[in-house]
Parts: C-alpha cells; sequence; structure tokens
C-alpha cells in the first residue's frame, strides 16, 4: 500500500467509524461535522506547508491533489465515501451532481463526475483540509470555508530556490507552467477566473508574513464564518 493509500483509507474509516457512532448514539442529538476548508495556492507561495499547519492546527486531515486525484480514479474510493453518508445526505448528492452535469459536454467527465461526489460528500463529512481541484467552485460560498494562498512571483521563485533546490530559470519556469495549468483547469470546469477573490473567503499574501501567524488569523476566521453562518440560518 502506497502513502496515498494508506492516507486515504485512514480518513475514509475515520468517516465510516463516525457514521457507525452517530447511529448508535440514538438518543444523542447528531454532532455537526467539522467544516470542510479548501485551499487554492500559487505555486511557491508556500501554501501546501500553510495546508499542513492549517490542518495541524485545526485537527484535521490534509487532502493534497494527488490523494484527490487517486480517490477521484477510484469508484470504489467514491462509493466508500459516499455511503459515509446519511440517507438524506446522499440523495441530496445525487440531486446536485445531476444537476450539474445534465446537458453538459465536459472532457474527461468520469473523473469530474466523481469529482463533485467527492468533494460535496466531503463538504458534509468534513475535518479535511482539500488542496487544490477548484474546491470553493464546487461548494459555493455557503459552505466550507475558502482560501486563496498568493505571493508575488519574485518571493515564488526565492522559494523554490530554496526549498526546492532549483535553479531561478527552473523555478520560473514551474511556476508559469503551474500558474497556467491551475487557471486552465479552473475554467475549462467551472468557467471562472482562479485569481478572483470574491470567489474566496480569505486572501493570503505570505510574502511578508509568517505562516503560524497566518495559520492563526486564518483558524479565526473560519470560526468567525462558521458562527456567521450558524446566525443566518437561525434567523
Amino acid at each position: 500500500m502506497t502513502s496515498i493509500e494508506a492516507l486515504i483509507n485512514r480518513q475514509i474509516l475515520k468517516w465510516e467509524t463516525e457514521k457507525k457512532l452517530t447511529s448508535e448514539a440514538v438518543s444523542k442529538p447528531e454532532r455537526p461535522a467539522m467544516p470542510i476548508v479548501t485551499i487554492s495556492r500559487q505555486s511557491g507561495s508556500r501554501g501546501s506547508y500553510f495546508g499542513s499547519r492549517l490542518a495541524q492546527r485545526l485537527g484535521y486531515q490534509r487532502l493534497h491533489r494527488d490523494a484527490i486525484d487517486a480517490i477521484c480514479s477510484s469508484s470504489g474510493y467514491v462509493k466508500r465515501i459516499v455511503e459515509s453518508l446519511d440517507d438524506h445526505h446522499r440523495s441530496e448528492l445525487a440531486l446536485l451532481v445531476e444537476g450539474f452535469f445534465s446537458g453538459q459536454m465536459v472532457d474527461h467527465a468520469d473523473y469530474f463526475r466523481h469529482l463533485y461526489h467527492v468533494v460535496l460528500s466531503m463538504s458534509h463529512l468534513g475535518g479535511v483540509v482539500l488542496m487544490g481541484r477548484g474546491g470553493n467552485f464546487i461548494l459555493g460560498p455557503r459552505h466550507g470555508f475558502h482560501l486563496r494562498i498568493v505571493c508575488p512571483i519574485e518571493h515564488r521563485v526565492e522559494n523554490l530556490i530554496k526549498f526546492r533546490n532549483l535553479s531561478p530559470k527552473d523555478a520560473r519556469e514551474q511556476i508559469e507552467h503551474s500558474d497556467h495549468e491551475r487557471r486552465q483547469f479552473v475554467s475549462r470546469l467551472f468557467k471562472a477566473d482562479i485569481d478572483d477573490p470574491l470567489q474566496y473567503d480569505l486572501v493570503i499574501n505570505t510574502s511578508l508574513m509568517d505562516v503560524e501567524d497566518l495559520v492563526e488569523m486564518a483558524a479565526l476566521a473560519l470560526k468567525a464564518k462558521m458562527n456567521k453562518l450558524a446566525h443566518l440560518e437561525n434567523d
């Protein structure tokens, strides 16, 4: 078993266990899931490290792009995640996904259909930091907490030189390629602009602030949004 498979199985087992405990505790009120966090980041912005530290701070599991792709490429993983939902949320999920894909021609339709199933399921199951793959565009502003991590390209080049031992030329080329690929992914699937700040709850520039301080700020902002949403739902 690879490290990615172990990570995925560990998280799915956690959701399955939580569902079993909830179903057995008949007399107790259902405990709300911990809200999902999505992170979109520019290459070299230290967004991956930020995501890891935020996941640790919240007691969440960080799921990076390779893990999400592995899940979406396996109907078995997708089925287990969807089945971790209760009946109401499974029915709701089926309607949402079919509504989105109805009449649409999408490249790699099976992958994207699985992606929608997985991200929407995770929004109900909670407890994860989802890195990339357009999670914020799938969920929308009222579900989850959505971050965008940015940094001036000069600082991003310096970060790749420092942390990945790349040459200045290779670092810049890797950043430009990554920026283009991510922008095209969001544009093709969601017909949206990845750099639109209104698509996120918080846009963070990491160039002149310490990651540890930014993690605390994001945790406070997450709590503030969840409190606001709870207030709106109770009105």
